[in-house]
């Protein structure tokens, strides 16, 4: 049978005639016109070729096809009926759910720990998985696929109009070295920063990053000795050498080692980094969806 193209309300005609036994009460029931109801019944008769009920001085009678079709088409029609009705608003205390986050590493380390204090104090059924981002449109990819629920992390290379976004976090760049460092005095000028050999962090493995572009822009260079895919490894590399690194302000602040370190503005101009929840645009209503959304975005204001 080709159900493609069938009317709806077909279903829900042949599921009043079951309950009611009699055409004019089915119509009424439905809400149609008694020659509606007959019409609908003819069409059924056709669809299912089956007479499926049959008239008797008791009302109709089920043909054993009807029968057979009788609880089948009842519970998916309460079903179609479930999944029409608004839904009632996300209540987290009763919820039993598990949210999929997508994390890359400086939200896992940063903003983790307290989204999951704030998890606990909702509900004990919900729980949460985190799936790594390695790459920043990678998070494209997994809201596409439904991997994740949301991820964090930076803006997608490439803005989608079905990837929607909210910028959560902020954070700035700072220079650091060991608080001992025997090249480093007061400050952090530029001679010295040039004269000092480089960490970059760069999850790509790129050997090219933003203080080099920067420093591009006013002809200058700088020595790299390391390249690190892991962010908050570097201050405790750097609380070990006479390296440098410029790093965002809550990777050293996270660091074990963030009192052996001395801190200093970069000697060249970098931008402020934003960090942005995205979730896919089929999410953007969906109850317990908004709820972690928001409870993430409130999360995230609280840190300083």
């Amino acid at each position: 049978m080709d159900f493609h193209g069938i009317d709806l309300n077909l279903l829900a005609a042949f599921d009043a005639l079951v309950n009611e036994r009699n055409v004019t009460r089915a119509a009424a029931h439905v809400g149609v016109s008694q020659p509606a109801m007959s019409a609908a019944l003819s069409r059924l008769r056709t669809l299912f070729n089956d007479q499926l009920f049959l008239r008797s001085a008791h009302g109709l009678l089920l043909t054993p096809k009807a029968r057979d079709l009788a609880e089948p088409v009842s519970q998916a029609l309460k079903q179609i009926e479930k999944a029409l009705l608004p839904k009632p608003r996300f209540e987290p205390a009763n919820a039993s759910i598990t949210f999929t986050l997508g994390l890359s590493e400086y939200p896992a380390f940063v903003l983790l720990p307290i989204i999951v204090k704030a998890m606990q104090n909702h509900g004990k059924g919900i729980s949460l998985a985190v799936h790594g981002i390695g790459s920043r449109d990678s998070a494209v990819d997994l809201l596409d696929a439904g991997t994740i629920d949301v991820a964090i992390g930076a803006p997608p290379s490439v803005a989608e109009k079905r990837i929607l976004t909210q910028t959560i976090m902020r954070d700035e760049f700072i220079t650091i070295v060991r608080r001992d460092h025997p090249e480093v005095t007061d400050d952090m000028s530029m001679q010295t920063f040039l004269k000092l050999t480089h960490l970059l962090v760069s999850p790509e493995g790129d050997r090219y990053g933003m203080v080099d572009q920067a420093l591009a822009h006013l002809g200058q260079r700088r020595k790299l000795g390391l390249t690190l895919p892991q962010m908050f490894a570097a201050p405790s590399v750097v609380a070990k050498t006479d390296m440098v690194s410029t790093v965002l302000k809550r990777i050293a602040q996270h660091s074990c080692d963030w009192r052996k370190l001395a801190a200093y503005p970069p000697p060249v101009a970098m931008p402020e980094i934003n960090y942005d929840l995205m979730w896919h645009s089929r999410n953007d209503t969906h109850q317990a969806q908004l709820w972690l959304r928001e409870q993430i975005a409130l999360t995230a204001s609280t840190l300083r």
